[in-house]
């Protein structure tokens, strides 16, 4: 029997990047998925076709994570598909990155009102569908919560906010049998690094010097991690942050 055999997960921000790879990897193994898309509905539509060309199951469900209203759409059809909820990976993020001069309030609410916003109200709403027998919600921080790089002021502003919330919501749903982890990755080869103009250029020269592994991650490298962490193998972990970041410290 797989690790996730009989289990129900909603991933958010799942049409394409590390979310996609997490949602590939938790039906691999035997959960449902639910893959969450914001506006991408050709991106959600291939993720589930992959999944279900594998054999496993997977629906496709739109929601905005930090609007409340949406939040609460998309667990209701979680239930309506599947019946329950297991698991809760919360990756949906935006990032844009720049010096404090840059900074603005309209850039500042965007990315606090998904990365940190829309993480507490998809938990906030995960913890009246899970069971009795509690469940797993995985947070998707980064590992710029550590080395703090310079012109990534919010961004690093909202993963640290991930990794405490982390902490405090581990302690606070622990009696109910909740276990909240956080995983921390480095770069990662994503559609959004490449339309970055990211892949062959100087900073990523400058990553995979400072790696040491010898290079960025794939999506590949973190689903393994999140099924971990969804799995009765975790079980005895909460308020965990792992850094997969290739050694990036």
């Amino acid at each position: 029997m797989s690790k996730l055999t009989g289990k129900v997960a909603v991933v958010t921000g799942a049409s394409k990047g590390i979310g996609a790879g997490i949602a590939k990897g938790l039906a691999a193994e035997g959960a449902a998925v639910v893959v969450n898309y914001a506006t991408s509905r050709e991106g959600a539509d291939k993720v589930v076709a992959e999944i279900t060309a594998r054999g496993g199951q997977a629906v496709a469900v739109q929601g905005d994570v930090s609007k409340a209203a949406d939040v609460k759409k998309i667990f209701a059809e979680t239930r309506q598909a599947y019946g329950k909820l297991d698991v809760l990976v919360n990756n949906a993020g935006v990032y844009q990155f720049g010096p404090l001069e840059a900074v603005t309030e309209e850039e500042f609410h965007r990315q606090f009102n998904t990365n940190v916003l829309g993480l507490l109200l998809a938990t906030q709403e995960a913890e009246k569908h899970f069971g009795p027998e509690g469940g797993s919600v995985i947070n998707i921080g980064s590992v710029a919560d550590d080395i703090t790089p310079p012109a990534t002021v919010i961004y690093t502003a909202t993963k640290g906010a991930v990794t405490s919330i982390t902490h405090v919501l581990a302690k606070e749903l622990g009696p109910k049998k909740i276990r909240v982890n956080s995983i921390n990755p480095g770069m990662v080869e994503t559609e959004g690094v490449h339309a970055a103009g990211v892949i062959g250029s100087d900073f990523e020269a400058q990553q995979v010097a400072q790696t040491p592994l010898g290079r960025i991650g794939q999506p590949s490298d973190i689903a393994p991690v999140a099924v971990f962490l969804a799995s009765n193998d975790s079980g005895w972990l909460t308020g965990e942050t792992l850094l997969a970041s290739g050694g990036v410290r």
